[in-house]
């Protein structure tokens, strides 16, 4: 599980101390993990896996997909949550704002729209 631990932090695209802080350990114990000294105690597993959306078969041992696979809604959730937790001038927030008041016709036209732009962009690339 050593090399996993190692696996999922450098994925996560963070160092020791940020993994440690995010599931409330010391540097020194995610260095431990990651050495195969202590191995983590079974409520430090399920809070890995509840905190960064693992498999937890995955985490112990090393079978199927490192991430749990989420929801359509999951990740629509998480994306507003994340841009509403952000700054307000964020460009994501100002358009997810405008969005949000659309009416039924404009969201239609708004598909059109995306599908002549898919289209033409189908036809630049050209046949397969």
């Amino acid at each position: 599980m050593d090399e996993r631990i190692k696996e999922l932090r450098k994925a996560l695209g963070f160092t020791q101390q940020q993994f440690a802080d995010h599931i409330g350990v010391k540097r020194n114990t995610v260095g431990q993990y990651e050495i195969g000294r202590n191995p983590p105690t079974d409520t430090v597993i399920t809070l890995i896996c509840r905190e960064f959306g693992v498999s937890e078969t995955w985490l112990r041992s090393g079978e199927g997909e490192m991430f749990v696979p989420k929801s359509r809604n999951e990740e629509l959730f998480e994306f507003i949550a994340k841009v509403a937790e952000g700054p307000k001038n964020d460009i994501r927030a100002k358009l997810l704002t405008v969005m949000s008041r659309l009416t039924d016709e404009q969201w239609e036209l708004l598909a059109d729209i995306a599908r002549q732009l898919a289209d033409e962009e189908q036809e630049k690339a050209g046949p397969d």
